[in-house]
Order: structure tokens, then C-alpha cells, then sequence
């Protein structure tokens, strides 16, 4: 398979702050699918109108913008890049395999966010 990154001719924002876990999640999913994206850092204590206009009800990011599609919350984000870009599938195709990666997945960042508190919201 051919390392040739995901074009960008295509328009792929996340809007992200820097302590944010689960927009960590979003970045390495588009690294590992070699999706070459643009960031939009927010302030958290003063969310930009972007922010709010794309994410009205959580007002919160992860937020991902392709070609004008806005997508929010980390997990419906991931499904979406896995299921856009095939390319490097995130989770295998087995169930019983895709049900233990979730598992593990799961518990790693419970334990994180134990271990770390509230310092990566």
C-alpha cells in the first residue's frame, strides 16, 4: 500500500485545545490515517463564534469540519474518519477482535484520566 497522504484538496479543520484527551483521540486517528488536516486551537475560558456556531448544544471541542460537514463529540468523530478514509483501519474487522481494541481502549484512558484528574479537560 502506497504512503501517499489523503489530499488536501479536500477542507479538514479540527478545533481542539491543547489539554484536550479526546481531541488527541482525533489527531492521531487522522496521523494514522495520513489525513493532513488544518487546527484551530481554542481558548477554552473564551470559545470563539466558530466554535459555538459549530458545536451549539456541547459547546465543546473536539470538532471536526470536512468539506463544511460539521461533526462533534470524540467517538462519533473517530467512527467517522474510520468509516471516510479507509485507508489504515482503526479497529479490525472482527467483532470479538473490535470489541476487545474498544475494551482496551476503554480501560487505558479510565486509568489515564485517573491517574491525571481533571488536568486534561
Amino acid at each position: 500500500m502506497d504512503e501517499m497522504k489523503y489530499s488536501m484538496a479536500e477542507e479538514i479543520k479540527v478545533f481542539r485545545s491543547w489539554s484536550s484527551r479526546f481531541a488527541l483521540r482525533i489527531i492521531w486517528a487522522l496521523k494514522l490515517k495520513g489525513v493532513e488536516f488544518d487546527t484551530v486551537y481554542e481558548d477554552l475560558t473564551n470559545k470563539s463564534p466558530l466554535l459555538l456556531q459549530y458545536n451549539p448544544i456541547h459547546k465543546k471541542v473536539p470538532v471536526l469540519v470536512h468539506n463544511g460537514k460539521v461533526i462533534c463529540e470524540s467517538l462519533v468523530i473517530l467512527e467517522y474518519i474510520d468509516e471516510t478514509w479507509k485507508r489504515n483501519p482503526l479497529l479490525p474487522e472482527d467483532p470479538h477482535q473490535k470489541a476487545n481494541a474498544r475494551f482496551w481502549a476503554s480501560s487505558v484512558m479510565t486509568r489515564f484520566c485517573n491517574r491525571f484528574g481533571g488536568v486534561f479537560f
